[in-house]
């Protein structure tokens, strides 16, 4: 990926402290347990108090930052409601804690809320169903690999001292409208990554808060998972680019859920539509012939992939499956229990170009 972007800051701020990048709005990062490190988070300051979007991942170390981010980033005022852009645990394991500290109004778009619940309860729960077997299964996975990942723990596995995620919410929807102190805040939802992504735009201010619908170095996770198999996520990820196109000025600086906050975002927009473009042409090409999903793997993948990223790597990749299903340029057949993957569009040899493709990712990113 090569879209010039231009980087205002050269880097996030310290831990326990947050940084202002527009009248009353403010950026602050948490800690996460994996490659990133960190998470971006913000502030919006309105008269009666502070707004935070995004409240960082579950556990002791995020927690125990938050007083003293607060403490000094508020200048004496209150938090005053709390907003969480879609569901994944680095942007909602802080809700609760929030919440219930606060007592403050729980923003959030009615699928990425219930979303959140549903997958809470899931990961409560020690029976794994038929259907999530299946799944794998046919995607090539052995049952072994399959009894391992049972075992271990996951990120959306609630905690025994866990504060419950909010029993009630406001609900955002696209189109919405708020008022922030003196600026007005105008809500676009996107999908893909997750059911309905809330971002937050200030024309006035030239601010897009973009959570993981857009991101300067990376592309989010797109993926299908076995609570919906027959989704089809790419669809609606590639939808939402062009619709923020249509919708973004160019001089507007983007602040991501991860990175570093940038401008160039019709350039990055494009930059994600190619990427996942040139990933779909990839796998028609070496599905000439019948494949199963788990051997398409390495043609997407640098590193040899293990436990839970070889899940998130499969995901991605039947994702890129069902919109080539859906443009009729792949057929899927069950074959002895096995879903097999092929060819079928007559314009691929004229627009096949297996020399010239942007290199493998190194691996699945986990956001």
């Amino acid at each position: 990926m090569t879209a010039t972007l231009t980087y205002p800051y050269d880097a996030p701020p310290e831990f326990g402290t947050a940084m202002e990048v527009a009248p009353g709005v403010k950026w602050l990062k948490m800690p996460l347990p994996m490659s990133l490190k960190y998470i971006n988070l913000y502030l919006i300051e309105e008269d009666d108090g502070w707004i935070i979007v995004d409240t960082g991942i579950r556990g002791d170390e995020t927690r125990d930052l938050w007083p003293k981010v607060l403490e000094q980033a508020l200048n004496g005022k209150p938090v005053s409601r709390i907003i969480c852009t879609h569901m994944h645990p680095d942007h909602t394991g802080q809700a609760g804690y929030l919440y219930e500290t606060h007592k403050v109004p729980f923003y959030m778009s009615f699928g990425e809320y219930y979303m959140a619940k549903t997958m809470g309860m899931m990961m409560m729960s020690s029976n794994a169903s038929w259907q999530m077997s299946e799944y794998f299964l046919r995607a090539g996975v052995t049952q072994a690999f399959l009894d391992e990942m049972r075992d271990m723990r996951s990120s959306f596995t609630p905690a025994p001292e866990d504060i419950p995620f909010p029993g009630s919410y406001v609900r955002l929807q696209d189109g919405d409208e708020l008022t922030f102190g003196k600026y007005n805040w105008q809500i676009i939802t996107g999908n893909g990554h997750s059911p309905e992504h809330v971002c937050l735009y200030c024309p006035e201010l030239r601010i897009f808060i973009s959570g993981d619908q857009i991101l300067p170095v990376i592309t989010s996770n797109v993926s299908v998972h076995p609570t919906e198999p027959e989704a089809n996520p790419m669809i609606g990820w590639l939808e939402s680019h062009e619709k923020l196109k249509g919708l973004l000025p160019d001089d507007l600086l983007v602040l991501p859920a991860h990175n570093l906050p940038f401008y160039g975002v019709q350039a990055r927009l494009q930059e994600l539509i190619d990427h996942h473009e040139d990933r779909m042409l990839i796998l028609e090409e070496n599905c000439v012939e019948p494949q199963i999903a788990v051997d398409l793997l390495p043609h997407l993948f640098a590193r040899v992939l293990e436990g839970p990223t070889k899940m998130m790597a499969l995901g991605e990749c039947i994702a890129h499956l069902h919109c080539l299903m859906t443009r009729n340029r792949i057929a899927r057949t069950l074959v002895d229990g096995l879903y097999m993957y092929q060819s079928i569009d007559p314009t691929l040899a004229t627009r096949a170009k297996p020399d010239q493709h942007e290199a493998p990712d190194d691996v699945p990113v986990m956001v």
